[in-house]
C-alpha cells in the first residue's frame, strides 16, 4: 500500500498556516509520503503555495453545517484514492465523518467532540504537555506511544514556508496600480475573531507617520476590515495618504499572499495574515493583547512580538470583558516602531 495521507484541514487562515508545519514534518519523517488535503474552498490558494501538498480539494459543504448526505457522498467518492491514513485537524465530530465514510483504515486525531468510532487512532489531549497549536498538529505525525509531550519531538517544528506566485504578484501590482521598486510597509489591522484582538486604527496611523516619507503603505484585510483601514487613512495628512493603498476587500486571498511577499516590513494584529506574512519570511511585528503568543505565535525567526502583558490579559474574549481594552489601547505606537526598526533598518 502506498503511503498516502488525507488531511482534513482547519477552517481558519492562521490554523491552516500552522498545519503546513505538520505537512513538512510528515515529509521529513516519512520519505515518499504523499499528502492530499480536504479543506474549505477559500484555503485552496494557500495550499497551492505549499509544495508539500499534492492535491487540495474543496469541501462541497459549508463550514458548520452537518450536511450528512453530502459528507457521505463526498467520503465515498474518495474510496478509490488509496489513502492509508487520514489526519483530522479540526476537533468537531462533523470533520471526522468524511474519512470514516471514505473507509480509510487509519483515522488519526484528538478526541475533540467525543469522536469514538469515527477515529480509530484517537488521542487524548493534555494541553499542558502540548501547549501550542503547532505542537498539537505536529504530534499527529507520530505514533501516540512515542509522543507524550512536546518534549518528545525529535527535532524542532519546521516553520511554515509559502512559495509566492511571481506571475500572480506582478499581475496584482498592475491591477491595483502599485509600484514595485519603492519599499513597502504592510499593515494588517484586522482580526476575524473579534475587536479585542485589534490594535486601534489611530495607533496604526502613528506607525505610518513614524515610517517616514521613503515608504509606500499597503493596507491588507478582508471586506470586513475596509472601514478600519479607511479610519487609519482618515488620521493621516493628505500628502501621507497619497503613499497609502487600501487593499482591504479588494484583493483575493491569492493576491494578498503574493503582494505580502514584497513587504519590507509588516505590522499586524494576531490574525491569519500575521501567519501568512510569517510564512513568507517577511520581517514582522505582531501586536498581542487579548490572546497569547504562547499558544499561536508567528512561526518565523523574522518576527517580534509586542505586548503589555497586563494582569487581565490574555482573556481570549471577542470583546474586552472589562470594557476598557487597555491591553491594546494603552500599547504605545513607539513600542511597535522600535521593534519594527530592529527588524527593518531605515533606508
Amino acid at each position: 500500500m502506498t503511503d498516502t495521507i488525507l488531511i482534513i484541514g482547519p477552517t481558519w487562515i492562521g490554523d491552516m498556516m500552522m498545519a503546513q508545519s505538520l505537512f513538512m514534518t510528515l515529509k521529513r519523517e516519512r520519505p515518499g509520503v504523499t499528502i492530499d488535503v480536504v479543506a474549505p474552498g477559500w484555503s485552496l490558494p494557500l495550499l497551492a503555495r505549499m509544495p508539500q501538498v499534492r492535491k487540495a480539494t474543496a469541501t462541497p459543504f459549508d463550514r458548520g453545517e452537518l450536511a450528512l448526505g453530502q459528507r457521505r457522498a463526498f467520503g465515498r467518492s474518495l474510496r478509490g484514492e488509496g489513502y492509508s491514513q487520514a489526519i483530522v485537524l479540526p476537533n468537531s465530530l462533523k470533520s471526522a465523518l468524511v474519512p470514516w465514510f471514505a473507509g480509510i483504515p487509519r483515522r488519526t486525531g484528538w478526541r475533540g467532540e467525543m469522536r469514538y468510532g469515527l477515529l480509530d487512532d484517537l488521542r487524548r489531549l493534555d494541553k499542558q504537555r502540548f501547549p501550542m497549536m503547532v505542537d498539537r498538529f505536529n504530534a499527529l505525525a507520530f505514533d501516540a506511544d512515542t509522543m507524550r509531550s512536546a518534549d518528545d519531538f525529535p527535532q524542532p517544528h519546521p516553520n511554515p514556508s509559502l512559495v509566492a506566485d511571481k506571475g500572480n504578484r506582478d499581475a496584482a501590482i498592475a491591477k491595483f496600480g502599485l509600484v514595485a521598486d519603492v519599499p513597502v510597509l504592510a499593515l494588517c489591522p484586522g482580526a476575524e475573531f473579534g475587536v479585542s484582538k485589534r490594535w486601534p486604527p489611530e495607533k496604526y496611523a502613528e506607525i505610518v507617520d513614524m515610517a517616514g516619507t521613503g515608504k509606500q503603505i499597503w493596507l491588507f484585510g478582508s471586506a470586513n476590515d475596509t472601514a478600519t483601514c479607511d479610519e487609519i487613512l482618515a488620521h493621516l495628512e493628505p500628502e501621507v495618504r497619497r503613499r497609502c493603498h487600501n487593499l482591504a476587500g479588494k484583493t483575493s486571498l491569492a493576491e494578498a499572499v503574493d503582494l505580502l511577499s514584497m513587504a519590507d516590513g509588516v505590522v499586524t494584529n494576531d490574525s491569519g495574515l500575521m501567519h501568512v506574512a510569517a510564512a513568507l519570511g517577511r520581517p514582522l511585528v505582531a501586536v498581542y493583547g487579548s490572546t497569547s503568543p504562547d499558544f499561536t505565535p508567528p512561526l518565523s525567526d523574522a518576527s517580534r512580538i509586542v505586548r503589555l502583558g497586563l494582569d487581565c490579559s490574555p482573556c481570549f474574549k471577542r470583546e474586552c470583558p472589562l470594557g476598557h481594552h487597555n491591553c491594546m489601547r494603552a500599547l504605545p505606537a513607539s513600542m511597535v516602531h522600535e521593534a519594527l526598526d530592529e527588524m527593518v533598518p531605515a533606508r
